[in-house]
């Protein structure tokens, strides 16, 4: 975006994020465009790594900060970083901080034990003696665990309500110890927090600012639907607890972004917010040069002739991989490129054993991520772009990155029966819809593709074009009205 030195105020923007900023597009291209239009511009992210790092994006400054140093960091910090926050166990009110013997039950520190209330702290000597006697195999001990989590998750709903998240996932004052007095050292004038890790960290430190006298904005950016995703743990916790997380700080936002009209809806619905969410979708920059971008088929080995698919992003089970590699021996000749940020990930090992176990290890070729101002030119020189989702409700609502990124490689699409990518595709005619799981009707889609690329690549020509309104350019214009109309002072 060109810059626009009528809306340089002057002031200071703080994005938030829960990972280490690289492999997230949609934060970069925030960050870049916020910039761009005049906006001082920090972007912090919280992960697993050895120090902090710092670089440039554009005009904007990236920061990952180190979580393993917040984790070993003493409960006893906790009055200098959380100081004057607000955060009571119970959800409001005064902090309670643990006195020089620890013993305050709503310390905000990572809990020395399980998070099991009265009645349940029998359970930590039963895992003591199993882990003597050597455990139980994997499978049956996450079995045996289900009905202590849920009663776990019980007492501590019944006692503290939206608040149970300071018992149940404890871990989530990690992040608040890692960014919270970087954010406080910034003294920014509008916090964006991505997703739903930091809306908290952000809702902290906006009352720890106006209690000060500063005015902060709050804007939090819902990447997904919380209560349609897939927990990130095996454990009957993760889910309530962080539901509970975001219910306390939802109301904390001035405003909210997320990536869907149908995600809008759903976050009015839950949070009773008194305004639509902006809907900002995670397009791809079209603007930048392509000039250096890498070869796709070329990494591959694959010649121009040979049919090429590829499948760009996450890998997980509910990404449905699996099914593609089984549709390949249905598929003779044609090949796999698995675009992913870890190719030596324990799942994508995974993959490739299936894939030799089927025969096909030679036609699936695993690649890294390239920059995400790279990755449509690099996408560009296959010949299906593959979504092959399971059924879950957070891939129902929403077109993901990968979909606007493989349109912009003029790529046809083969997406399953998942509801709004599916009724995209069959409106715009840019691809075939395949039913979830099923690789012999995935097979079907893809040879009815590869039979006549060009009926499906014209859906991306002429004035009707959706290409014109899937760019981050015209997504971030909504973004910086949004700044505009939240740092403008009133008359």
């Amino acid at each position: 975006m060109r810059r626009d030195d009528t809306t340089r105020f002057g002031r200071r923007v703080v994005m938030l994020v829960d990972n280490a900023v690289e492999g997230d597009s949609r934060v970069q291209k925030a960050a870049r465009s916020a910039a761009d239009a005049g906006w001082d511009v920090t972007l912090i992210g919280c992960a697993h790594v050895g120090a902090e790092r710092r670089w440039r994006l554009g005009d904007a400054e990236a920061r990952v900060l180190p979580l393993a140093a917040a984790c070993a960091l003493p409960p006893v910090i906790a009055p200098a970083v959380l100081a004057g926050t607000g955060d009571g166990v119970a959800g409001s009110g005064v902090l309670a901080i643990s006195g020089p013997g620890g013993s305050d039950v709503s310390a905000p520190g990572r809990e020395s034990g399980s998070p099991d209330g009265p009645g349940l702290r029998g359970v930590s000597g039963l895992r003591a003696r199993l882990v003597a006697r050597g455990g139980l195999p994997l499978r049956a001990a996450r079995l045996a665990r289900r009905p202590i989590e849920h009663a776990q998750v019980r007492y501590w709903r019944a006692r503290l309500r939206d608040g149970a998240w300071r018992r149940l996932e404890p871990g989530l004052w990690d992040y608040e110890r890692a960014a919270g007095p970087v954010v406080d050292e910034l003294r920014p004038d509008l916090i964006h927090a991505h997703d739903f890790r930091m809306l908290g960290v952000a809702a902290r430190a906006v009352d720890r600012a106006r209690a000060a006298g500063r005015d902060v904005k709050l804007v939090w950016d819902a990447h997904e639907w919380l209560p349609g995703a897939r927990p990130r743990r095996d454990n009957a916790r993760w889910l309530p607890a962080h539901l509970g997380y975001v219910r306390e700080y939802a109301g904390a936002a001035d405003a909210v972004v997320t990536v869907s009209d149908t995600l809008a809806d759903l976050l009015v619905r839950d949070h009773d917010l008194p305004e639509r969410p902006t809907v900002v979708l995670n397009a791809p920059v079209t603007a930048a040069s392509d000039a250096s971008a890498p070869d796709l088929r070329q990494r591959c080995g694959v010649a121009a002739e040979t049919p090429l698919l590829v499948y760009s992003g996450a890998m997980a089970a509910q990404r449905g991989v699996d099914t593609v590699v089984e549709a390949l021996p249905l598929l003779p000749g044609v090949h796999l490129a698995l675009v992913v940020a870890d190719p030596d990930a324990a799942y994508v090992r995974q993959v490739v054993a299936r894939a030799a176990r089927h025969g096909v290890a030679d036609r699936v070729h695993v690649l890294p991520y390239v920059p995400h101002r790279q990755l449509v030119a690099f996408l560009a020189t296959a010949d299906v772009g593959l979504i092959p989702l399971h059924h879950w409700p957070n891939h129902e609502i929403a077109l993901i990155t990968k979909f606007f990124e493989y349109a912009h490689a003029r790529l046809p699409i083969v997406v399953s029966d998942v509801r709004t990518m599916a009724e995209t595709v069959r409106a715009t005619g840019q691809g075939e819809v395949f039913r979830a799981r099923d690789a012999a009707d995935l097979a079907r889609a893809v040879r009815a593709v590869l039979a006549d690329p060009p009926r499906y690549r014209a859906a991306y020509e002429g004035e009707d074009s959706p290409l014109q309104e899937w760019t981050w350019e015209a997504q971030a214009e909504r973004l910086t009205a949004l700044y505009r109309r939240l740092l403008t002072p009133a008359r």
